[in-house]
């Protein structure tokens, strides 16, 4: 959580798609201090698949690739929409979509 005072100061650069985990419409909570957004999201965690996955730019087949991650690797679940998952490896990205499907059965469930 952000500590010490908050303010607007002006116009702060976005940073690249796959880099930090920031949208239009929401950040993660660790970015709060940094980044004015409608919604900051705690993540919710999560690990990769047995098969591993490929984070991509967009959530769509083809899409550019951000990253390749490991099975059983660590990711922070920011967002849900369809077969997609928009999330991060930390808060220091890297960030972008998986589908929903190549993420490990969360516990209980």
């Amino acid at each position: 959580m952000p500590t010490g005072q908050l303010s607007l100061s002006g116009p702060v650069a976005r940073p690249a798609v796959g880099t930090l985990p920031i949208r239009g419409d929401l950040a993660h909570i660790a970015l709060a201090d940094r980044y004015l957004v409608a919604h900051y999201v705690a993540p919710q965690p999560r690990s990769v698949g047995n098969e591993g996955a490929t984070l991509l730019c967009q959530p769509r087949p083809g899409s550019e690739e951000v990253a390749t991650l490991e099975p059983g690797q660590a990711f922070e679940a920011l967002d849900y929409a369809g077969d997609w998952c928009w999330g991060c490896c930390g808060p220091e990205g890297p960030t972008g979509y998986v589908p929903t499907a190549h993420l490990a059965p969360q516990d209980g469930g």
